[in-house]
């Protein structure tokens, strides 16, 4: 009995044993699996940081991107705009380089013809006047009207005043330099006499 005691005590000493170094062995696996999870968490944690910093970047790019686009297309549009501006008032320096020489013509056609041939260059005068502002009246120059009309200080330029009870206020009563504009700008004001 003593015997089969020795060999039971013997075999649970090696059962307990190798329970111990199982033991041993499970408890080490777990630490190595603790420390994986730990590093783990620890990468993952900085993949999710550098995640985060890139769609950061993406996103200001995509910002930036737009923004470009965007005052690219104002630019764009900005240069369509003056070059339709630039087309439409092209022909404005030329008319406002005529204006003294129109003004002459009429003064010239103005005057009084005392004899046939001084009746004869007046016609002639007048031929060339009309052709002149015809082809400007083409490009959009038109004469701005005046007299008889109300005093308006964004085509009229008031020089003097006059005191006709026979004419309501602001009534320009005589015009003393002609206006003109272009298309819808005033390339220079009427000079004009207005009634109080």
């Amino acid at each position: 009995m003593s015997e089969q005691k020795n060999k039971k005590e013997k075999v649970e000493q090696e059962i307990e044993k190798e329970a111990a170094e199982e033991l041993n062995a499970v408890e080490e696996e777990m630490e190595v699996h603790n420390e994986n999870v730990e590093n783990e968490d620890v990468t993952l944690t900085e993949v999710e940081k550098r995640l985060l910093e890139i769609e950061n970047k993406l996103e200001a790019s995509e910002d930036r991107y737009l923004r470009l686009q965007a005052d690219f297309e104002n630019v764009k549009k900005r240069n369509i705009a003056e070059r339709t501006a630039n087309q439409k008032y092209r022909s404005q320096s030329i008319a406002e380089e005529l204006l003294p020489a129109l003004d002459g013509f009429q003064k010239a056609l103005d005057t009084e013809s005392d004899s046939e041939q001084m009746e004869a260059l007046l016609t002639g005068m007048k031929m060339v006047y009309g052709q002149i502002m015809t082809a400007l009246e083409k490009e959009g120059l038109e004469v701005i009207p005046a007299l008889g009309e109300q005093f308006d200080p964004n085509f009229h330029q008031a020089v003097m005043q006059d005191n006709d009870e026979t004419k309501e206020s602001n009534e320009i009563t005589m015009e003393l330099q002609r206006g003109y504009k272009l298309k819808d700008r005033v390339i220079r004001p009427s000079m004009v006499k207005v009634n109080q």
